[in-house]
This record gives structure tokens, C-alpha cells and sequence, in this order.
């Protein structure tokens, strides 16, 4: 356990944005021996391999194929809510360096008041060559003392455009010549930016490493599901009958539709690809080819949409179906909704629960007090695009979307066994 905190301590601190963890999951994949696919090139037809785009990677493994062969699928997503810098990031006001930052997503803005925050992401040149950039603590957003307001701790309402507005200097400093020299390049070659804001704590466990831990840091919602999945992956085989496929997608935090999200093509097309280079790279004749042979894989296909769900909150139990109260530390939960806000059904939660017994670790169910809406997640984009069966599952946090969530540990070590043991033909 403690093994694994580390390593997932480290995932999470090296990925302060999607790009980032993209990078990183690349690199973990490179050192367990997976090919890297250029898109734009011809298919090399890799038995193991990967394609990268933007901040999101997919990797397959390809083992003995058969006429029933489908793809097992495990989708996450690597961006979190955060703040987001725009166009032209700095400006000025009696007498600070101020941040021209938007709200990307659904955070909880509260949480992000007074805390450390530095910007990372990626800037791109004239060339169009991308330069990462991640600096340390730089910006604060600080808060109206209570003395000045004095309704702050009974009310807090604040304008997303003047109240969450970091400042970062005292007195005039050039903003985008600091974050060019972070970024290795001359601020006269800027194209354009992708830079978030993100805090700089470390993550930490507070209590004894084990079951009654609490494990807490920005962006598990959804790192954990990117860790977990990848951690999965990773030590499985090539034994099992199916393509095993891990896809973590970008842009979920606010919709999904783009080149890079769940409801773009970028898995669909990855899937056609392999599908048509199969014959080659599995060296021998299949009954079928084209579009006969890629309807009748997805036909046999499955995806677990992994994507971090809500632990009851012991201060506001109401908010919650009063039975059902998923708890950290009791392990993964399967979210169902009628109204298929997740795209669990009857089916999946057969294969999930199957999964689950191989890997002899206990799931709990989710679904939303009829009172409260729910999110959603990829897994209605998925199973809608591509017409395969999905379900949504992952471990339980507290504090969803704030800049210091919760999770357990055990919970982590959980979701791993599912997937493995899905992965292995559950």
C-alpha cells in the first residue's frame, strides 16, 4: 500500500494539466515496451502500441485473435476543473500583476480562494512546435477579509469575472516574458497557449497508510481512473482473446466534443485502424475485413467508463439517496441513473459485478437522491458513438471538484484489481 500511494502521489504531481499526465502516461507506456503510432503516418500494425493527441493518449495490446474478437475498452479522462488563462493573461490594478484567468469546468470556486497556485500547460510557436511550461507557486486569489464582508462566512457570493482574479506581482511584470522563459522559447515566437492554474501542494496521506487513511490532493476526479486504468493495463498479458484498449480522453470537464474528447473521433478512428491492420499483424486470414469485420468486433465489445464517483458526505447525508451511501474505503462504486446521465444497464452491471468477483474485492452502487441532479461522464458518449455495451464506475471521493480532494487509498488498489481482472477476460 504504501508502494502505491507513493507511485500514485507522483502520477498526480507530475500531471498538473491533461497534457502533462498525457506525457506521463506516455512515458510509462514507452518503459513497459509500447510502440508510439504517429497518427499522420502509415499504420506500423504494433501488437502493443500507443497515439498521443494533445491530452489524450490511447494504447492497445493485441493478443491471439479469433472470429469472436472485440475490444475490451477502459475510458477516463485527464482534465480536471480548474482556471484557465486567456488569450491575453496579464494585466494590471493599483498597483498588482494580475491574471486574466476564465473558469474551465465545474470547480468549486471556493475551494481555489488563498491557496498557492502555479500555471503549467503547454505553449506553442510560429512553427507550431508545442513547449510544456510549469512553474511554481506564482498566483494567489486572495479573499475580501471578513472585516470588510461581513457576510463572507454566512454567504459567500462572488463574480467569476472580478473576484477570482489572481494576482501574481507586485508592481508591473511582463507576465508572458516569465512564462516563455519557462518555457524555453522567446515571447516574440508565442502562437498561442494552453495554461491552466493549479495548486502546488503535494499530495499527502493523513492518518496511518491502510485502510483508515485518507489520501488528499487536486485533481482525483479523474487522475485516479487514469492511474488506476494505467496501472491495469500495464500488468496485464497478451492472453486474453480480446484487444485490450486503455484510452484516457481530454476536455470531459466541459463536454467532451473535441478533436481530443469522448465525443470526438479520435477513438472510433483508432479502432478502425487496428481493425483493418489486424490480418498483418496477426499473421494470419480472417473471415472477414472492412467494415463487415470492425461492426462485428465492436458487436463483441465492452468499455468500463472509469471516472471517479461521490462518497456520502456525513455533514450533508440529505444531499444523498438515503439507500444508497457509498463510503471511502468500501470500494469502487457502479453509478446507474435512470434517465442514462451514466450509461450503466443491466448488462454491464453484470460484467462489472464479474469483473469484481474475479478480482475478490467488493463495489458499492451509486445513483443521485431524485432531488439532485447528477453529472455525467464518457460513458454515454461512448456507448452512443460507437453502440457498444458501457458502464460507469470508480472510486469515491469527497470534496469532488474542489482543489483538495479525498479518496482512500484501498479504494485505488480496488479499481486496479476490476480492471485487471476485466482486462483478463471477466
Amino acid at each position: 500500500m504504501n508502494e502505491l500511494i507513493s507511485d500514485y502521489s507522483n502520477f498526480i504531481s507530475d500531471s498538473p494539466t491533461s497534457f502533462h499526465a498525457a506525457h506521463v502516461v506516455s512515458h510509462r507506456l514507452e518503459a513497459a515496451g509500447f510502440s508510439r503510432q504517429d497518427e499522420g503516418s502509415a499504420w506500423a500494425g504494433h501488437r502493443n502500441g500507443f497515439v498521443v493527441r494533445g491530452g489524450a493518449v490511447l494504447a492497445w495490446r493485441i493478443g491471439e485473435i479469433t472470429p469472436e474478437t472485440g475490444f475490451r475498452i477502459v475510458g477516463s479522462h485527464t482534465d480536471s476543473p480548474s482556471f484557465k488563462l486567456k488569450p491575453t493573461p496579464a494585466s494590471s490594478a493599483f498597483g498588482f500583476g494580475q491574471v486574466n484567468i476564465e473558469v474551465y469546468g465545474g470547480p468549486l470556486l471556493n475551494s481555489w480562494l488563498n491557496r498557492d497556485l502555479g500555471i503549467a500547460g503547454i505553449i506553442t510557436d510560429l512553427e507550431g512546435g508545442v513547449h510544456f511550461v510549469r512553474t511554481p507557486a506564482v498566483m494567489v486569489i486572495p479573499q475580501l477579509a471578513p472585516h470588510l464582508d461581513r457576510s463572507a462566512n454566512d454567504r459567500l457570493e462572488l463574480s467569476r469575472q472580478f473576484d477570482y482574479k489572481p494576482i501574481w506581482s507586485i508592481g508591473d511584470e511582463e507576465l508572458l516574458e516569465y512564462l516563455a522563459d519557462h518555457a524555453g522559447i522567446s515571447p516574440s515566437r508565442i502562437a498561442g497557449h494552453e495554461l491552466f492554474a493549479y495548486d502546488v501542494q503535494d499530495p499527502a496521506v493523513l492518518g496511518e497508510a491502510g485502510g483508515s487513511a485518507f489520501f488528499a490532493s487536486g485533481r482525483q476526479d479523474n487522475l485516479s481512473s487514469v492511474y488506476a486504468s494505467l496501472s491495469a493495463f500495464l500488468a496485464g498479458d497478451n492472453e486474453c482473446e480480446d484487444i485490450s484498449i486503455f484510452v484516457a480522453f481530454d476536455h470531459e470537464e466541459v463536454g467532451s466534443s473535441t478533436y481530443s474528447g469522448a465525443n470526438g473521433p479520435f477513438l472510433e478512428s483508432t479502432l478502425r485502424r487496428i481493425s483493418e491492420a489486424l490480418e498483418e499483424c496477426a499473421g494470419l486470414a480472417l473471415e472477414s475485413s472492412g467494415y463487415e469485420r470492425f461492426a462485428r468486433m465492436l458487436a463483441n465489445s465492452s468499455c468500463v467508463s472509469a471516472d471517479a464517483g461521490h462518497s456520502v458526505n456525513p455533514n450533508r447525508a440529505a444531499k444523498h439517496d438515503p439507500d444508497h451511501h457509498p463510503v471511502l474505503g468500501a470500494g469502487p462504486v457502479l453509478k446507474l441513473n435512470a434517465n442514462q446521465r451514466y450509461a450503466t444497464e443491466a448488462e454491464g452491471s453484470a460484467l462489472w459485478l464479474r469483473a469484481s468477483a474475479l478480482a475478490g474485492v467488493a463495489t458499492q452502487s451509486f445513483v443521485s437522491n431524485n432531488d439532485v441532479s447528477c453529472g455525467s461522464t464518457i460513458g454515454p458518449a461512448t456507448a452512443s458513438r460507437l453502440g457498444i455495451v458501457t458502464v460507469d464506475a470508480g472510486i469515491p471521493l469527497l470534496s469532488m471538484h474542489s482543489v483538495r480532494e479525498l479518496s482512500s487509498p484501498v479504494d485505488i488498489e480496488a479499481l486496479t484489481k476490476i480492471l485487471e481482472a476485466y482486462w483478463a477476460g471477466a
